[in-house]
Protein backbone atom coordinates (compact mmCIF):
# COMPACT_ATOMS: atom_id res chain seq x y z
CA UNK A 1 0.00 0.00 0.00
CA UNK A 2 1.90 3.04 -1.26
CA UNK A 3 0.44 6.37 -2.36
CA UNK A 4 3.24 8.74 -1.30
CA UNK A 5 4.19 11.31 -3.91
CA UNK A 6 4.03 15.01 -3.11
CA UNK A 7 0.61 16.47 -2.34
CA UNK A 8 0.22 20.26 -2.24
CA UNK A 9 2.47 20.77 0.76
CA UNK A 10 0.70 18.20 2.93
CA UNK A 11 3.01 15.81 4.73
CA UNK A 12 2.96 12.05 4.20
CA UNK A 13 1.53 9.51 6.63
CA UNK A 14 3.53 6.32 7.22
CA UNK A 15 2.50 3.10 8.93
CA UNK A 16 5.74 1.52 10.13
CA UNK A 17 6.15 -1.93 11.64
CA UNK A 18 9.03 -1.95 14.12
CA UNK A 19 9.17 -5.72 14.50
CA UNK A 20 8.78 -8.04 17.51
CA UNK A 21 11.16 -6.32 19.93
CA UNK A 22 14.77 -6.70 18.84
CA UNK A 23 15.85 -3.33 17.35
CA UNK A 24 18.18 -5.17 14.97
CA UNK A 25 15.11 -6.66 13.26
CA UNK A 26 13.95 -3.19 12.22
CA UNK A 27 14.13 -2.97 8.43
CA UNK A 28 16.58 -0.60 6.76
CA UNK A 29 13.71 1.29 5.14
CA UNK A 30 11.92 1.74 8.47
CA UNK A 31 15.16 2.89 10.12
CA UNK A 32 15.72 5.56 7.46
CA UNK A 33 12.15 6.83 7.50
CA UNK A 34 11.96 7.04 11.30
CA UNK A 35 15.00 9.32 11.29
CA UNK A 36 13.40 11.52 8.65
CA UNK A 37 9.81 12.15 9.84
CA UNK A 38 8.77 15.12 11.95
CA UNK A 39 6.31 13.25 14.18
CA UNK A 40 6.25 9.75 15.70
CA UNK A 41 2.73 8.63 16.63
CA UNK A 42 1.98 5.52 18.72
CA UNK A 43 -0.60 3.96 21.00
CA UNK A 44 0.10 4.14 24.72
CA UNK A 45 -1.67 1.96 27.30
CA UNK A 46 -3.25 3.78 30.23
CA UNK A 47 -1.27 1.70 32.77
CA UNK A 48 1.66 4.11 32.66
CA UNK A 49 4.12 1.79 30.93
CA UNK A 50 6.07 3.06 27.94
CA UNK A 51 4.75 2.17 24.50
CA UNK A 52 6.34 -1.13 23.45
CA UNK A 53 6.79 0.06 19.86
CA UNK A 54 8.46 3.26 21.04
CA UNK A 55 10.81 1.31 23.32
CA UNK A 56 12.03 -0.67 20.31
CA UNK A 57 13.04 2.40 18.28
CA UNK A 58 13.82 5.02 20.92
CA UNK A 59 17.56 4.41 20.58
CA UNK A 60 17.63 5.48 16.93
CA UNK A 61 15.54 8.63 17.46
CA UNK A 62 17.80 10.62 19.76
CA UNK A 63 19.58 12.51 16.99
CA UNK A 64 16.40 13.00 14.93
CA UNK A 65 14.52 14.55 17.88
CA UNK A 66 10.97 14.11 16.47
CA UNK A 67 7.73 15.20 18.12
CA UNK A 68 6.11 12.29 20.00
CA UNK A 69 2.34 11.94 19.75
CA UNK A 70 0.83 9.35 22.12
CA UNK A 71 -2.68 7.94 21.70
CA UNK A 72 -3.79 6.59 25.08
CA UNK A 73 -5.94 3.46 24.98
CA UNK A 74 -7.27 1.11 27.72
CA UNK A 75 -4.88 -1.54 29.05
CA UNK A 76 -7.87 -3.83 29.68
CA UNK A 77 -8.71 -5.76 26.49
CA UNK A 78 -12.33 -5.98 27.57
CA UNK A 79 -12.70 -2.19 27.65
CA UNK A 80 -13.57 -0.85 24.19
CA UNK A 81 -11.64 2.09 22.82
CA UNK A 82 -13.78 5.22 22.65
CA UNK A 83 -14.12 6.25 18.95
CA UNK A 84 -13.44 9.81 20.07
CA UNK A 85 -9.90 8.69 20.89
CA UNK A 86 -9.18 8.12 17.20
CA UNK A 87 -10.95 11.33 16.18
CA UNK A 88 -8.90 13.39 18.63
CA UNK A 89 -5.69 11.75 17.42
CA UNK A 90 -6.65 12.46 13.82
CA UNK A 91 -7.01 16.15 14.56
CA UNK A 92 -3.51 16.27 16.06
CA UNK A 93 -1.99 14.25 13.21
CA UNK A 94 -3.72 16.35 10.55
CA UNK A 95 -2.38 19.56 12.12
CA UNK A 96 1.18 18.33 11.62
CA UNK A 97 0.42 17.05 8.12
CA UNK A 98 -1.06 20.34 6.99
CA UNK A 99 2.03 22.12 8.26
CA UNK A 100 4.02 19.95 5.84
CA UNK A 101 5.41 17.50 8.39
CA UNK A 102 5.61 13.78 7.71
CA UNK A 103 4.03 11.61 10.42
CA UNK A 104 4.85 7.96 11.19
CA UNK A 105 2.52 5.72 13.16
CA UNK A 106 4.67 2.96 14.67
CA UNK A 107 3.39 -0.42 15.74
CA UNK A 108 5.02 -3.57 17.07
CA UNK A 109 5.17 -6.33 14.49
CA UNK A 110 3.58 -5.37 11.18
CA UNK A 111 0.96 -2.66 10.49
CA UNK A 112 -1.16 -5.11 8.50
CA UNK A 113 -1.54 -7.77 11.21
CA UNK A 114 -3.70 -7.00 14.27
CA UNK A 115 -2.54 -3.40 14.48
CA UNK A 116 -4.33 -0.15 15.38
CA UNK A 117 -2.83 1.47 12.27
CA UNK A 118 -6.00 1.28 10.21
CA UNK A 119 -8.16 2.78 12.96
CA UNK A 120 -5.80 5.75 12.99
CA UNK A 121 -5.55 5.90 9.20
CA UNK A 122 -9.32 5.86 8.74
CA UNK A 123 -9.77 8.72 11.19
CA UNK A 124 -6.97 10.78 9.63
CA UNK A 125 -8.35 10.24 6.12
CA UNK A 126 -11.72 11.53 7.28
CA UNK A 127 -9.96 14.82 8.07
CA UNK A 128 -7.41 14.80 5.22
CA UNK A 129 -9.11 12.89 2.36
CA UNK A 130 -6.25 13.37 -0.14
CA UNK A 131 -3.68 12.00 2.29
CA UNK A 132 -0.51 10.38 0.95
CA UNK A 133 0.08 7.04 2.67
CA UNK A 134 2.84 4.43 2.73
CA UNK A 135 3.01 1.21 4.75
CA UNK A 136 6.47 -0.08 5.67
CA UNK A 137 6.21 -3.74 6.73
CA UNK A 138 7.81 -5.18 9.84
CA UNK A 139 8.68 -8.63 11.17
CA UNK A 140 5.61 -9.96 12.98
CA UNK A 141 5.77 -11.71 16.34
CA UNK A 142 4.34 -14.80 14.64
CA UNK A 143 7.37 -15.09 12.35
CA UNK A 144 9.79 -14.27 15.17
CA UNK A 145 8.22 -16.88 17.46
CA UNK A 146 8.48 -19.54 14.76
CA UNK A 147 12.16 -18.70 14.31
CA UNK A 148 12.77 -18.86 18.08
CA UNK A 149 11.02 -22.21 18.37
CA UNK A 150 12.97 -23.65 15.44
CA UNK A 151 9.69 -24.94 14.03
CA UNK A 152 8.29 -24.02 10.60
CA UNK A 153 4.74 -22.76 10.76
CA UNK A 154 3.64 -24.65 7.65
CA UNK A 155 5.15 -26.45 4.69
CA UNK A 156 3.81 -27.12 1.21
CA UNK A 157 0.03 -27.36 1.04
CA UNK A 158 -0.55 -27.03 4.78
CA UNK A 159 -3.11 -24.69 6.36
CA UNK A 160 -2.28 -21.96 8.85
CA UNK A 161 -4.73 -20.17 11.15
CA UNK A 162 -3.75 -17.07 13.14
CA UNK A 163 -6.15 -16.02 15.89
CA UNK A 164 -5.97 -12.91 18.08
CA UNK A 165 -7.85 -14.69 20.88
CA UNK A 166 -10.41 -17.46 21.44
CA UNK A 167 -13.44 -17.75 23.68
CA UNK A 168 -12.77 -20.97 25.55
CA UNK A 169 -11.15 -24.30 24.85
CA UNK A 170 -13.92 -25.51 22.51
CA UNK A 171 -13.34 -22.52 20.25
CA UNK A 172 -9.62 -23.29 20.13
CA UNK A 173 -10.15 -27.02 19.53
CA UNK A 174 -12.31 -26.21 16.51
CA UNK A 175 -9.51 -24.09 15.04
CA UNK A 176 -6.94 -26.83 15.71
CA UNK A 177 -9.14 -29.41 13.98
CA UNK A 178 -9.36 -27.30 10.82
CA UNK A 179 -5.69 -26.30 10.50
CA UNK A 180 -2.29 -27.93 10.35
CA UNK A 181 -0.90 -25.13 12.49
CA UNK A 182 -2.78 -22.70 14.72
CA UNK A 183 -1.17 -19.60 16.20
CA UNK A 184 -2.95 -18.05 19.17
CA UNK A 185 -1.73 -14.53 19.91
CA UNK A 186 -3.39 -14.09 23.30
CA UNK A 187 -3.32 -16.80 25.96
CA UNK A 188 -4.40 -17.12 29.57
CA UNK A 189 -3.67 -19.61 32.35
CA UNK A 190 -7.09 -21.30 32.28
CA UNK A 191 -6.87 -21.93 28.55
CA UNK A 192 -3.35 -23.31 28.85
CA UNK A 193 -4.38 -25.77 31.56
CA UNK A 194 -7.31 -27.03 29.49
CA UNK A 195 -5.11 -27.35 26.41
CA UNK A 196 -2.37 -29.18 28.37
CA UNK A 197 -4.91 -31.77 29.58
CA UNK A 198 -6.10 -32.46 26.04
CA UNK A 199 -2.51 -32.54 24.76
CA UNK A 200 -1.65 -35.36 27.18
CA UNK A 201 -4.59 -37.31 25.81
CA UNK A 202 -3.42 -36.77 22.24
CA UNK A 203 -6.50 -34.70 21.42
CA UNK A 204 -4.97 -31.33 20.56
CA UNK A 205 -1.63 -31.79 18.82
CA UNK A 206 1.60 -30.29 20.17
CA UNK A 207 1.68 -26.75 21.59
CA UNK A 208 4.77 -24.55 22.00
CA UNK A 209 4.64 -21.38 24.10
CA UNK A 210 6.81 -18.40 23.12
CA UNK A 211 7.11 -15.23 25.19
CA UNK A 212 8.57 -12.00 23.80
CA UNK A 213 10.38 -13.57 20.87
CA UNK A 214 13.67 -11.90 19.85
CA UNK A 215 14.05 -9.98 23.15
CA UNK A 216 16.13 -10.53 26.30
CA UNK A 217 12.96 -11.84 28.00
CA UNK A 218 12.35 -14.48 25.33
CA UNK A 219 11.20 -17.83 26.69
CA UNK A 220 10.30 -20.92 24.66
CA UNK A 221 8.43 -23.64 26.56
CA UNK A 222 7.44 -26.96 24.99
CA UNK A 223 5.69 -28.40 28.07
CA UNK A 224 2.84 -25.95 28.57
CA UNK A 225 1.62 -27.79 31.68
CA UNK A 226 4.60 -26.28 33.54
CA UNK A 227 3.68 -22.67 32.79
CA UNK A 228 2.64 -20.41 35.65
CA UNK A 229 0.58 -17.22 35.55
CA UNK A 230 3.72 -15.08 35.88
CA UNK A 231 5.11 -16.62 32.67
CA UNK A 232 2.32 -15.05 30.64
CA UNK A 233 2.22 -11.52 29.29
CA UNK A 234 0.67 -9.57 26.43
CA UNK A 235 3.50 -10.54 24.07
CA UNK A 236 3.10 -14.29 24.52
CA UNK A 237 1.70 -16.65 21.94
CA UNK A 238 1.08 -20.33 21.27
CA UNK A 239 2.05 -22.31 18.18
CA UNK A 240 -0.04 -25.48 17.97
CA UNK A 241 0.85 -28.21 15.45
CA UNK A 242 -1.87 -30.74 14.76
Amino acid sequence: MTTIGGNNGIGGFYGIGVGPGDPELLTIKAHKKLQDVAVICFTQLDDGQESYALSVVRGILEAANPVFLAITIPSDDDTPIDPQTWDDAAQEVSRHLRNGGDVAFITEGDPMLYSEFFQVLGSVKAVVPDLDVEVIPGVSSVMAAAASSGMPLVTHGQRLTILPRVYGIDDLMEAIANSDTTVLMEVDRELLQALASREKLGLSGKATFVRQASTARENVVEDISKLEAEDLDYFSLLIIKR
